[in-house]
C-alpha cells in the first residue's frame, strides 16, 4: 500500500498522540499507586525527624588555666607573677570577677591591688549576684560588659561561694550568658582564665556545691543538686578538680563524685599553690605545696560491702615544679628531683606507717612520702566521726600498698618529695561502742 507524502505525516502524529495518552495515564496511576504506598507508610511508622545540623567544630583553647588552691598569699611572687605573664606581661589587662564573695567589689578591688603590685592593669567586673543595685541577669547579658571583658587577655575570679559565680553567669535553662561567652572567647583567644579557691572550684564540669564533711560524704554519699552542681569546665569534661586539698584533707571526699560522675582523672590542689594547665594539657605545680592526682581508670567497687568502699585507685603527689600531661599520663619531675629518683631497694627507713586521722591536715602526703621510702610495703589510715554522730559506728580504712608502678623522687636541694602511683583502697569498718572509757 502507498501513502502520500501527507498522509503519512497524520499517521505519524496520531500514533504520537496515543503514545503520550498511554504514557500520562500509566504516570498518573504510578503517582496514585506511589501516593497509596506513602499513605499505607505513613500509618505504619511514625515521620521522620528533620536531621540538625551539625554543631560547628571549636578549636580546643588556645590559652592556659591558673587553678589555686585558696590561700594565695600576697607574697607568693611565683604564682601572681605567673598570671601576669601568660595574660601578656607586663600592662597586660586582667579582668577580675568578685561574683563569689558576698561583696564583690570589694574581693575584686583586692585582687587588681595585688595583680597591679606585679605589673598588670587589672579591673573589676561588674558582675555578681550580691552585687548591690545591680541586675546580674541584665548585667550578664550587657554589652557594655561584654565589650569590658573582651577587653581583657586575662579573667581572674576570686574566692567565695562558687555558686555564687555559676548563678552570675549561667542562664536558668543553663546556657551561657555573653558574659560568659565572653570569657571562653579570652580563653579560646589565648588568655588566661586564672581561679582561686571556689575560682578554682568551677575549672571542671562538675562542682561541689553545697557539700557536707568529707567524712559526712563517704557515709551518705552525694547527689546532683545538693552536695554537687554543673561547673564552667574550662578544663574539659574529663577531669574533676578540688581545692584547699591537703590542708582540709579533702581527697577523699573527690572519690564518691569521681564515681558518680564517670571521671577517671581528679586533680586536688593545696592552699597557696597553684596547677597551670596549657593548651597541650600539660599541668606545672607552682607555689608553695603541690596537689594529688587521682587515678580511678582501673578502679573497682564491691556492691556485696555494704558501704562506700573502693578498691586499686591510685594516688600520686605532684609535688612544686613537676609536670604531668592530661593526654599521655606521663609524669616530668622537677628540675632538683629529676637526678635523685629513690631505690625502693635501699629504703630509708622501716617502721610501720599509720595514722587515726588521714583526713586530717597534711595527714594523708604525709603517709604518702614516709610509705615511699620504707621497707614496709603498705600502710593505713583510718577515718572515724564525733562520737556523737548520727552512725558514730561507721568508719573507713585507707589502705595505701606500694606496687610495680610506684615510683619517688627526691629534692636535692630542700626536704620535698613526689610520690607517684601508689595504689589506694577504701572500706567502711565498724568502730566498738563506746570509742574509748575514762581510765
Amino acid at each position: 500500500m502507498k501513502f502520500t507524502g501527507s498522509t503519512f505525516q497524520r499517521l505519524c502524529m496520531l500514533w504520537l498522540l496515543v503514545f503520550a495518552g498511554a504514557s500520562a495515564h500509566a504516570a498518573q496511576g504510578a503517582a496514585v499507586t506511589s501516593s497509596a504506598k506513602a499513605q499505607t507508610s505513613t500509618k505504619a511508622s511514625k515521620p521522620a525527624k528533620a536531621v540538625p545540623p551539625p554543631k560547628p567544630v571549636l578549636a580546643p583553647p588556645a590559652g592556659n588555666l591558673v587553678i589555686i588552691g585558696g590561700g594565695l598569699r600576697a607574697d607568693n611572687a611565683e604564682v601572681w607573677q605567673r598570671i601576669v605573664q601568660l595574660a601578656g606581661g607586663r600592662g597586660a589587662r586582667i579582668g577580675v570577677f568578685g561574683s563569689a564573695s558576698i561583696n564583690p567589689e570589694k574581693s575584686a578591688q583586692n585582687t587588681v591591688n595585688k595583680l597591679n603590685q606585679y605589673g598588670a592593669q587589672a579591673f573589676f567586673i561588674p558582675l555578681g549576684v550580691t552585687l548591690p543595685n545591680s541586675d546580674y541577669r541584665k548585667a550578664a547579658e550587657d554589652p557594655e560588659v561584654v565589650a569590658l571583658i573582651h577587653s581583657a587577655t586575662g579573667i581572674y575570679f576570686t574566692g567565695g561561694d562558687q555558686a555564687r559565680i555559676t548563678k552570675a553567669l549561667v542562664r536558668p535553662d543553663g546556657s551561657r550568658t555573653l558574659a560568659l561567652e565572653a570569657v571562653w572567647d579570652v580563653y579560646r583567644d589565648g588568655g588566661v582564665v586564672a581561679g582561686s579557691s571556689a575560682g578554682a572550684a568551677i575549672m571542671s564540669t562538675t562542682m561541689f556545691y553545697d557539700a557536707k564533711a568529707t567524712l559526712d560524704m563517704l557515709k551518705q554519699g552525694v547527689t546532683d543538686g545538693n552536695e554537687i552542681a554543673p561547673g564552667l569546665g574550662f578544663i574539659g569534661d574529663d577531669v574533676f578538680v578540688d581545692q584547699h586539698l591537703l590542708v582540709r584533707g579533702r581527697f577523699a571526699r573527690m572519690i564518691p563524685v569521681m564515681l558518680k560522675k564517670g571521671y577517671q582523672i581528679g586533680l586536688g590542689i593545696d592552699e597557696n599553690s597553684a596547677m597551670v594547665v596549657n593548651a597541650r594539657r600539660d599541668v606545672e605545680i607552682i607555689g608553695y605545696s603541690g596537689a594529688l592526682l587521682l587515678d580511678l581508670s582501673a578502679a573497682i567497687t564491691d556492691r556485696g560491702i555494704k558501704g562506700f568502699n573502693i578498691s586499686n585507685a591510685t594516688i600520686s603527689y605532684l609535688d612544686r615544679g613537676d609536670k604531668f600531661n592530661l593526654v599521655t599520663r606521663e609524669f616530668t619531675p622537677s628540675a632538683d628531683k629529676a637526678d635523685n629518683k629513690l631505690d625502693p631497694n635501699q629504703p630509708d627507713t622501716r617502721g610501720t606507717v599509720y595514722t587515726n586521722d588521714i583526713l586530717g591536715n597534711n595527714a594523708v602526703l604525709d603517709l604518702m612520702v614516709n610509705l615511699i621510702d620504707n621497707a614496709q610495703q603498705e600502710a593505713i589510715g583510718i577515718a572515724f566521726g564525733n562520737p556523737r554522730d548520727s552512725s558514730p559506728d561507721l568508719g573507713f580504712e585507707f589502705r595505701f600498698s606500694k606496687t610495680i608502678n610506684s615510683v619517688g623522687y627526691s629534692s636535692t636541694e630542700v626536704e620535698a618529695y613526689s610520690v607517684l602511683k601508689l595504689r589506694m583502697d577504701i572500706r567502711p569498718i565498724q568502730l566498738q561502742q563506746p570509742l574509748y572509757r575514762y581510765r
